[in-house]
């Protein structure tokens, strides 16, 4: 008698999601760092599917400023990410640099580099009802320092945006100590991201924007969104995701500077169920030199 064992390697894609990406690029793009033109903070919540056990909660915080020199930003990101016992933690740093390419549009070119903690506990799991333990799922992938690094390019007028990234360009493997258990932890994703802003009337903006995220053994994950302003100071929204869920959006604007924003997804696929939804709470505050007595409209 024969036994064949047959394994195959399968792929995902691991890093984050946001709803509200058309807001939030510079933790995927770092040529996104310095479109803001001031020393602005971002700070995100992301819940996902509310309802189930160890389900993806992602913390993220992002802070970018023009230097001296306004073709030179820098950039800080933080991310928190926990799915069941798998936690990361990643820091990474921004550099863009501009260029001009006319009067109405510019180019930044960005480079993203940093490092994960990770840490998923395999002792922890239960793999059975009765609790039994497999011998083969034991002990703890901890690595605390896995460095990367990623690119970027965006280019951009204040009313349309193309933007490409890949944030993180080296594929890191996380192994236990124990069996050697491992984890493709890091794969490398490729993202193209784009935006446009029409005048529907003085008070009426539409903003439609997409993203294409592509990862080497995984489908295209497609995200389309449709915005619109009223008066330069509320967005509200729609959103598809292919294959995963749609939502809605909605963003207040405070005298340009501080910005409030919400979104609340609806799974397509076969958990949805047995989940009440993903929900996403963002926050952003521009410092702004006071001598700047008026301020462009900002509209990504």
């Amino acid at each position: 008698m024969f036994l064949t064992v047959m394994v195959e390697l399968s792929y995902g894609q691991q890093d984050p999601m946001y709803t509200q990406y058309m807001f939030n690029k510079q933790v995927v793009n770092p040529a996104y760092t310095g479109t803001w033109e001031s020393l602005g903070f971002m700070a995100l919540v992301r819940h996902q599917w509310v309802g189930l056990n160890g389900t993806p909660k992602t913390y993220t915080f992002s802070m970018q400023s023009i230097l001296k020199d306004p073709r030179i930003a820098l950039g800080l990101d933080v991310i928190s990410d926990k799915i069941g016992l798998e936690k990361r933690t990643m820091i990474f740093a921004d550099y863009s640099f501009l260029l001009y390419i006319n009067d109405f549009t510019n180019l930044r070119l960005g480079l993203k580099g940093g490092f994960t903690s990770y840490s998923n506990n395999l002792s922890e799991y239960v793999l059975y009802p009765d609790g039994s333990v497999d011998p083969l799922f034991q002990g703890e992938i901890d690595v605390r320092f896995m460095p990367n690094f990623g690119v970027g390019a965006f280019l951009y007028s204040q009313k349309y945006y193309v933007g490409f990234a890949i944030p993180k360009i080296i594929q890191n493997q996380f192994t236990n100590n124990y069996n050697n258990y491992s984890v493709m932890s890091e794969m490398r994703h490729f993202c193209l991201d784009f935006g446009f802003v029409f005048d529907l009337s003085e008070n009426l903006k539409f903003k439609p924007t997409g993203l294409v995220k592509a990862t080497l053994g995984a489908p295209f994950e497609v995200d389309l969104t449709a915005n619109f302003l009223l008066k330069e100071q509320f967005w509200v929204g729609a959103m598809y995701r292919t294959g995963d869920s749609f939502g809605f959006i909605a963003q207040w604007v405070f005298k340009r500077n501080l910005r409030v924003g919400y979104a609340i997804d609806y799974g397509i696929n076969n958990l949805r169920q047995y989940h009440k939804g993903t929900h996403e709470l963002m926050v952003t505050y521009e410092l702004r030199m006071a001598k700047e007595k008026f301020i462009s409209p900002r509209y990504f």
